[in-house]
């Protein structure tokens, strides 16, 4: 499919992927609640392992950079380990989410109002916004490949051809701690829109370019997160020092929670002494929360921005916050068919639609039925499409009540203006249901009793637009590997101090809770370091 034929169907890609913010998805692999971390005090880890086997724990990972173990223990064991002499604190093994989302699921941030800097180059090769935004492109990038750039994410497709040659230079490694797949593939499509803003492969005639796009830079992927975007701080922690022990120079996190967690500060404050810069993101609850690891002082926390520099609305606002970047409708890849696309026809008549989160690829046809709202099951609808009106209950109780009432299908048109994007949050459906705009189901509801087809198929989609922190997180790290790339003397401390001294300023003078110091520059920071050197 060319790349114009690709972002043709970008506008349904948007429909796609990941769900990292999900109900379903944060409920389906959070910490099971005997999860904690235990940290021992110096000299004391032998005995602390045996006060857990004691206590009728089980040890689930040793955390050598933060002198502690992630278990899994009784109520009773929590208490007595509490208590005990050679133990320094125990706490929650917390939550880590994904942080980057499909552009149709934050209200008033699609694709084509904040993507209209996206450029098509040579033949139908994209330029994303970002890259300009970041001066990535007027910076070479032919010595990247002694840097080393760790992504903590949810894999990475290897076969993607934005990304392939990554992989043909022999310049990508990774480790698996998801348990799910393998380190090169991804079952979320996060950590692949991560790795193509990082390193897509430009000047290819397809696709889009990454801030790396020679393909040189070194990469480790450590897989942490699986289709539902969500993993514990411990998997987290060893992921980093996985990540450090590979040699990473860089450890790139679009990741976060709500929690801080002493034990996996110590793992940052390690890291930092050891000379790797972590980057993360700020988080997208559009409030002045903070987000984990980015509100640590060792790690670069980032905000989010979108095509016009303005701060993006889901982007928090701390004081913890300290480098902006494009995080508004990021064009990146993403591996083919992982997600599904929505189709609907009626009396030969095609109309625009989504499929619904969680829907069955499967297709059906049938007699159109007024459904209602969905409230409440119905006889009528039997062996029929229900066409069911937003309001008052879960799409996913609409769909649900529809298969009950012997329903094929299931066709959930907005109450608002624009396109219904609903998910099931992980309900049991088995009929397949989509959902449409308001002024679709107003003519729909004159066409009941008129055959109808509803569809969900594989989205072949390569490429989609995000929106996130997460997005914003990559063009920091990828911009810190390329400049770190020309300079590779200078210390890890000095790069994040050169990247802050030479963003451009968008808010008030100096750091500000919103932009940080400003828009990361590529080559302001390059320039700056070559005259002043790694003191800057």
């Amino acid at each position: 499919m060319s790349m114009l034929n690709k972002l043709s169907t970008i506008q349904s890609a948007t429909t796609l992927l990941v769900l990292a913010l999900s109900t379903s998805a944060a409920l389906a692999a959070a910490p099971a609640p005997d999860a904690m971390i235990v940290a021992y005090k110096a000299g004391k880890a032998a005995a602390v392992r045996a006060e857990v086997l004691n206590a009728g724990g089980k040890i689930v990972r040793e955390l050598g950079r933060a002198s502690a173990f992630a278990v899994r223990l009784p109520a009773a064991g929590v208490a007595a380990l509490q208590a005990s002499a050679s133990v320094d604190f125990v706490e929650p093994d917390v939550e880590r989410r994904l942080l980057g989302v499909p552009s149709r699921t934050m209200e008033g941030m699609v694709q084509p109002q904040s993507a209209v800097l996206d450029e098509v180059t040579s033949g139908t090769e994209v330029l994303p916004y970002g890259i300009k935004m970041t001066q990535s492109m007027w910076v070479s990038d032919g010595l990247t490949g002694n840097r080393k750039l760790c992504i903590v994410d949810s894999g990475i497709d290897r076969n993607h051809p934005d990304l392939a040659r990554n992989f043909t230079n022999g310049n990508v490694s990774g480790d698996n701690l998801s348990g799910s797949g393998t380190w090169d593939s991804d079952e979320n499509a996060h950590g692949t829109h991560v790795a193509g803003t990082i390193a897509a492969e430009g000047n290819n005639g397809l696709g889009v370019w990454g801030v790396n796009r020679s393909a040189l830079l070194k990469l480790h992927i450590a897989k942490v997160f699986d289709a539902t975007g969500s993993a514990s701080s411990s998997t987290v922690m060893e992921a980093v020092a996985r990540c450090a022990d590979a040699g990473a120079n860089i450890i790139s996190m679009s990741l976060g929670g709500g929690d801080p967690s002493q034990a996996e500060r110590r793992v940052f404050r390690a890291l930092l002494n050891e000379g790797v810069l972590t980057i993360a993101a700020a988080g997208n609850d559009g409030d002045t929360s903070t987000s984990y690891p980015a509100g640590y002082e060792e790690v670069m926390s980032v905000a989010a921005l979108d095509a016009n520099k303005a701060h993006a609305a889901f982007s928090q606002v701390n004081n913890d916050v300290e480098i902006a970047a494009p995080g508004v409708a990021v064009l990146s890849t993403i591996p083919p068919n992982l997600e599904s696309l929505g189709q609907l026809s009626v009396a030969g008549t095609g109309y625009a639609a989504a499929a619904m989160t969680g829907s069955p690829r499967l297709s059906a046809t049938a007699a159109l039925y007024d459904f209602g709202l969905g409230t409440a099951n119905d006889a009528g609808a039997a062996g029929k499409v229900c066409l069911i009106k937003r309001g008052l209950v879960s799409f996913a109780e609409k769909v649900t009540r529809c298969q009950l009432s012997g329903g094929v299908a299931a066709v959930v048109y907005n109450n608002r203006p624009g396109m219904l994007f609903g998910t099931l949050g992980g309900a049991p459906t088995t009929i397949p249901s989509i959902g449409t705009t308001d002024t679709t189901g107003a003519v729909l509801m004159g066409l009941t009793g008129q055959a109808a087809t509803v569809s969900v198929v594989p989205d072949p989609a390569e490429y989609a637009y995000f929106n996130g922190t997460s997005m914003a997180t990559p063009h920091v790290s990828g911009v810190a590997a390329l400049v770190w790339s020309h300079f590779p003397t200078c210390s890890a401390k000095q790069i994040r101090q050169v990247l802050n001294a030479s963003a451009m300023e968008l808010g008030k003078p100096g750091k500000d809770a919103e932009f940080g110091f400003g828009l990361v520059q590529a080559k302001a920071a390059y320039d700056r370091l070559a005259q002043t050197g790694c003191g800057n």
